[in-house]
């Protein structure tokens, strides 16, 4: 039975749509059919990571939401587009979907203008797991807390809540979380990012889940490498030793665990 995790920030800026891709990509490495679906409609981003440029999206999840096509139409296969720095093919025996948000301004003017049925996404979310046969659905939410936010933490099986060790993301943290016990996610973690490698991690994870009373499942780094790559591709397979990817190699065993 498929898994669906939501990947959830209240606020922006925190390495979400990153963290999305590295972790979706490591477990796709390991033989899982995966799928991440960008429900930031207001501000879509993650197609960047794979380079899916406007030009190469024909169809994005708001064609489905206009009732233009069926949201199997929307999901992109971009396996063949993950590669080590070596040209290596980085996902051998799994498959790997992207369904991008449109990019385009008209677009984007529209929802914001008109809104849109967020009934959609439910249906759409378990026709793609059944169409596309998958193992684990990444949900890339919009920060804050709206309608289609709360609908995909409602259906997930785990709920990863990203934070910077920053007190304004604390207190917004905690909203979400709150927001999270109360529509009974089975499973809810967090994930503290950016965090600088001169702290006590030993110590700010006791902080933070003594802060929350919920586990933390990892925390990672800030690194100049994560800011020179300008979110131009997947870091862990450009840095494939770095200690942020092995953070995320140690967070995929618990989602997928």
């Amino acid at each position: 039975m498929a898994k669906v995790i939501s990947i959830h920030s209240f606020r922006g800026g925190t390495g979400k749509s990153n963290i999305t891709a590295n972790l979706a990509v490591t477990i796709a490495r390991q033989g899982h059919r995966v799928g991440i679906i960008d429900t930031d409609i207001q501000s879509p981003g993650i197609h960047v990571l794979f380079g899916l440029d406007e030009e190469k999206i024909d169809r994005a999840l708001n064609d489905y939401l206009w009732g233009r096509c069926a949201i199997q139409e929307t999901a992109y296969d971009v396996s063949p587009l993950l590669k080590f720095e070596q040209g290596e093919v980085a996902v051998m025996s799994g498959s790997f979907y992207l369904i991008p948000s449109s990019i385009k301004a008209g677009e984007i003017a529209r929802v914001l203008k008109e809104g849109y049925d967020v009934g959609m996404l439910n249906d759409g979310f378990r026709d793609l797991v059944d169409r596309l046969k998958l193992d684990f659905l990444f949900i890339d939410t919009h920060p804050g807390l709206n309608e289609e936010t709360l609908l995909s933490i409602a259906i997930s099986d785990v709920l990863l809540i990203i934070l910077r060790p920053d007190r304004q993301d604390f207190q917004g943290t905690a909203v979400t979380v709150d927001v999270a016990r109360k529509l009974d996610v089975p499973k809810l973690w967090l994930v503290v990012n950016k965090a600088l490698l001169s702290l006590d991690y030993n110590a700010l994870q006791q902080e933070v889940e003594t802060t929350y009373q919920a586990p933390v499942a990892g925390i990672l780094p800030l690194n100049e490498e994560m800011v020179r790559l300008a979110s131009s591709d997947i870091f862990c397979l450009r840095f494939p030793n770095h200690l942020f990817t092995q953070r995320i190699r140690e967070i995929a065993t618990k989602v997928i665990s």
